[in-house]
């Protein structure tokens, strides 16, 4: 598919094949992509408002100053990406039975963003503030928290995790057994 307009509103992608294509600064408004390879391509500066992305390979994308608004990830493939650097004002989006691998949240404000159901493995959630995020049944094998706001997060069924309580906000947090258990792994002590 040629992406040759720079704004695209109520469109329907299915099946776009678009790996290692530069689509620079264009603008995505109630847009659906579905089974789409968009792998390795260069979004900066693009703006997603309200959009949603199902079955989709994102792997590798460039998202440099790049707006994501009310959009959903519903069985997407993110790895490696490195979301820092996104235009982090109004950020709202959600992730849904996602594979996300590699990737860096670092430094953004994701308040009430939900990952349900997801495999987020080494993935860094550094000074990142997720108040009242859910991670609900999730695995979150060797992804890094440290200097987070996690208050009122929702760790409820969610594995694999390691969160030291006296490097991260917990307050109000949410955990289920016996996951829980994994909140002393710090203090190297002996649970019988």
């Amino acid at each position: 598919m040629d992406f040759a307009a720079t704004s695209y509103d109520e469109k329907n992608f299915l099946d776009v094949s678009a790996s290692q294509q530069v689509l620079k600064h264009k603008s995505f408004s109630d847009c659906t992509f579905q089974k789409c390879d968009f792998s390795e391509s260069d979004f900066s500066g693009s703006s997603f408002i309200d959009c949603t992305f199902i079955d989709c390979n994102l792997s590798n994308i460039k998202v440099a100053n790049v707006s994501f608004q009310g959009v959903n990830f519903e069985a997407c493939k993110l790895f490696g990406i490195k979301f820092f650097g996104i235009n982090d004002l109004l950020v709202s989006w959600n992730f849904k039975k996602s594979k996300i691998e590699l990737c860096d949240f670092s430094g953004l404000n994701m308040k009430n963003t939900s990952f349900v159901e997801c495999e987020i493995r080494e993935t860094d959630f550094i000074k990142t503030n997720l108040r009242g995020a859910s991670f609900t049944d999730s695995d979150l094998q060797k992804s890094k928290f440290q200097d987070t706001h996690l208050e009122n997060a929702d760790f409820i069924g969610a594995r694999n995790y390691y969160i030291d309580p006296t490097q991260n906000k917990i307050k109000k947090a949410k955990f289920s057994q016996p996951d829980v258990i994994a909140l002393l792994a710090g203090f190297e002590i002996e649970i019988q």
